[in-house]
C-alpha cells in the first residue's frame, strides 16, 4: 500500500522514540524503512514502512494489519502540529528546520508505551534497554509474518507473574510489582487515550509507582503529546539550562522555569534538543551500570 501524506514526515526520525534500545526486538530500522511489531486490538501485526521518494510504502501482516494500516497517519504525526512551537530566529530555529520531519505521532497503545517506561525508572539505559529485551524474548510472542520480530508481552501475562519472575531479567520487588500492578489496570489504561491530557496523565499516576517522569514518558508516545515533560530526568534539566541559559547545572524547578515560554511545546522542543549534540561538558560522575539479576 502506498501512501502520499499531506505533511512532511520522516519515519524513521519520528518512531525512533518507540524503539527502546538498538536490540529492541519489537522494533529495527535501516536507512529508507523500518519495521515494527504491535498489537492491535484486531490482533498483531508487523509493520514495514519504506520511503519512496515522496510517498510511503506501507506492508503489514497479521490479523491486525486493516487495523495498523488504517492508524498509520496517527501513528506518523497527523494530528501533531509541529509549527505551533514558536522559536527564535538564531540557533535554535534553524535547528527545527534541520529536524523538520520530526512529528509527534500516537500509538494509542499505552501498556506498549508505559512497560518500557517503568524499566526505565532510575536506571541507565543500557541496563533499562537489556532488561526490555529479555522481558519481550522472554514473555513475548513472535510477531506474524516476516522481520523476525517479537510482540511485547500481552498485560494478563505480566498480571500472573510473581514479583521474583522478573528478578533474572534484572527487574527489582519495586518495578515488578509496578508492572503487575499497571498490567492488571490494563484496561482501565488503555481507555485514557480518549480522554484529555490531565485526565489521562492523572489516571496512569493513580498506579502506585508510576510518577511523574514515567507517564510523560508513557504520554509523549501513547498519545503523541508534545508537552509531556519528564521531570527527575537525571540529565535533562542541565541540557536544558546549558543551551537555553548557558548554565552547566539546574534542577527541575529550573529547567520547567526555562521552558515555561514553550508551553503546550515543551517536549518537542526538549526532543530537537537532544537531537542537537549540544550539552554542557561531562565532569560529573554517571549513573552506574549494574546488574540486579546477580543480587
Amino acid at each position: 500500500m502506498d501512501l502520499s501524506l499531506p505533511f512532511v514526515v520522516d519515519v524513521r526520525l519520528t518512531l525512533t522514540s518507540l524503539r527502546h534500545g538498538a536490540a529492541d526486538p519489537t522494533m529495527r530500522s535501516a536507512p529508507g524503512e523500518v519495521w515494527r511489531a504491535t498489537r492491535t486490538g484486531s490482533g498483531p501485526v508487523t509493520l514495514r514502512l519504506r520511503s519512496i521518494g515522496d510517498r510511503l510504502r506501507a506492508s503489514a501482516w497479521g490479523p491486525g494489519a486493516e487495523v495498523a494500516l488504517a492508524g498509520l497517519p496517527r501513528l506518523l504525526g497527523a494530528d501533531d502540529e509541529p509549527e505551533a512551537l514558536r522559536l527564535p530566529a538564531g540557533p535554535l530555529r534553524e535547528l527545527a528546520r534541520r529536524f523538520a520531519g520530526l512529528r509527534f505521532g500516537r500509538t494509542d497503545a499505552v501498556m506498549e508505551s508505559l512497560v518500557p517506561a517503568v524499566i526505565e525508572q532510575k536506571v541507565v539505559g543500557l541496563e533499562a534497554h537489556r532488561s526490555y529485551r529479555a522481558l519481550v524474548m522472554r514473555f513475548g510472542e513472535r510477531a506474524p509474518g516476516p522481520g523476525d520480530l517479537w510482540l511485547a508481552p500481552r498485560s494478563e501475562v505480566l498480571a500472573a507473574l510473581p514479583w521474583f519472575a522478573l528478578h533474572p531479567l534484572g527487574l527489582e520487588h519495586r518495578r515488578a510489582s509496578i508492572l503487575s500492578r499497571a498490567a492488571r489496570r490494563a484496561d482501565w489504561l488503555e481507555e485514557t487515550p480518549r480522554l484529555s491530557s490531565s485526565e489521562a496523565l492523572a489516571r496512569l499516576r493513580s498506579i502506585h509507582g508510576i510518577g511523574p517522569w514515567t507517564a510523560a514518558e508513557t504520554a509523549r508516545t501513547a498519545y503523541g503529546d508534545p508537552d509531556a515533560i519528564s521531570v527527575g530526568d537525571y540529565h535533562l534539566p542541565d541540557l536544558v539550562a546549558w543551551v537555553l541559559a548557558g548554565e552547566r547545572r539546574a534542577d527541575d524547578a529550573r529547567m520547567l522555569e526555562l521552558l515555561e515560554p514553550f508551553r503546550g511545546q515543551r517536549a518537542r522542543l526538549v526532543r530537537l534538543l537532544e537531537l542537537s549534540g549540544w550539552g554542557p561538558p561531562r565532569r560529573g560522575p554517571r549513573m552506574p551500570l549494574r546488574s540486579i539479576a546477580r543480587i
